[in-house]
């Protein structure tokens, strides 16, 4: 690990000719993605994974990013922050900054910092963070965010400074990126954004109710295609969905990517039944995410499925897979219990 320790650097100012210095936490898939459309679109790029894997500081290393050795350096160097963490950490993260910035040796700013909250959290948390920061208003903006879509990738991988496939990423509240500087109609126009609201919780709110859809769905087929390959009828299952909702049919191909995602998935679920019944107004009765995250718990926990690593993926690379390796899991859970 110490051979990626020449990257820290320690910087008044971001480098000559890039737009802004962009803080980035934390280096996972999603952040990688970021950091790389940023480099690659003259941002400087910093981030502090001190005490991280070593994947994570590989991942840091392939994207060209600066390493600093503390939240203070990272919170005085840079424009902004990209608070892109596993939605358990998205408290901790903002409390990392706001500890950062009160500091008595912290240096006094030119400009405000700009705080992106662009976690998988509910508008309740997201609230929260704002409170959070709000005693520092002088010095921190904040924004409410949230990344719809996979991790941002270039359209040609031979040419990355051409055109990039980016996610959406909604944003709310009473500031504005587009108003932010340096670079802040820019930066805004790069991430694909676009300003939803003036009311903190919105645009995560708008997340929440998106990856319902799409991660509740993918729960969904995972216990229906471990059931139906368990009865030994999968490849009949597939069949009527070709025939019947071909749509469905390939929507359940999007079980393959979800392993190594699965442990940040257990938070996601509890975060959308916690949107669904604060400001959607449901009961505890009628939190079926509950039982979603306790999926993608059993998955992360019981399965080999949840040892898969982005980059080096050996299991469930196929929706039959997916469905063998969860009932493996369930039978050795089975064997555990009787």
């Amino acid at each position: 690990m110490a051979s990626f320790l020449k990257n820290i650097v320690s910087r008044d100012k971001p480098k000559s000719g890039v737009l802004a210095a962009v803080a980035v936490i934390s280096i996972g898939e999603m952040g990688l993605g970021v950091a790389k459309l940023l480099t690659n679109h003259r941002y400087q790029v910093l981030t502090n994974i001190e005490g991280r894997s070593e994947n994570t500081y590989k991942r840091a290393e392939s994207a060209s990013i600066d390493l600093v050795k503390t939240d203070t350096e990272l919170a005085a160097q840079a424009d902004y922050v990209l608070s892109i963490v596993p939605p358990k950490d998205a408290l901790a993260t903002a409390r990392r900054i706001a500890t950062a910035i009160s500091a008595p040796d912290f240096p006094k700013r030119t400009a405000p910092l700009y705080y992106l909250d662009l976690n998988a959290v509910s508008p309740n948390h997201v609230r929260e963070i704002s409170n959070i920061l709000k005693p520092l208003a002088e010095q921190v903006r904040f924004i409410d965010g949230g990344i719809i879509g996979g991790a941002p990738t270039p359209k040609d991988p031979l040419d990355p400074s051409a055109k990039w496939k980016v996610p959406s990423m909604p944003m709310s509240g009473p500031h504005k990126l587009t108003d932010a500087t340096p670079s802040g109609d820019d930066l805004a126009n790069l991430l694909n954004s676009k300003h939803i609201s003036d009311e903190v919780g919105t645009a995560s709110g708008l997340k929440m109710c998106f990856a319902s859809l799409t991660k509740g769905f993918q729960a969904i087929a995972v216990e229906s295609f471990t059931t139906a390959h368990k009865l030994g009828v999968l490849p009949e299952l597939q069949e009527q969905l070709k025939l019947n909702s071909p749509a469905t049919g390939q929507m359940t191909q999007s079980i393959t990517k979800m392993p190594p995602k699965a442990y940040r998935w257990v938070k996601e679920m509890k975060e959308i039944g916690e949107t669904f019944a604060i400001d959607g107004g449901f009961s505890e009765n009628e939190n079926i995410f509950a039982a979603i995250a306790a999926v993608y718990n059993t998955i992360s926990k019981e399965t080999d499925l949840g040892k898969e690593i982005t980059e080096k993926r050996k299991r469930g690379e196929t929706v039959e897979d997916v469905a063998a390796c969860m009932a493996e899991g369930l039978e050795k859970r089975r064997k555990v219990t009787d």
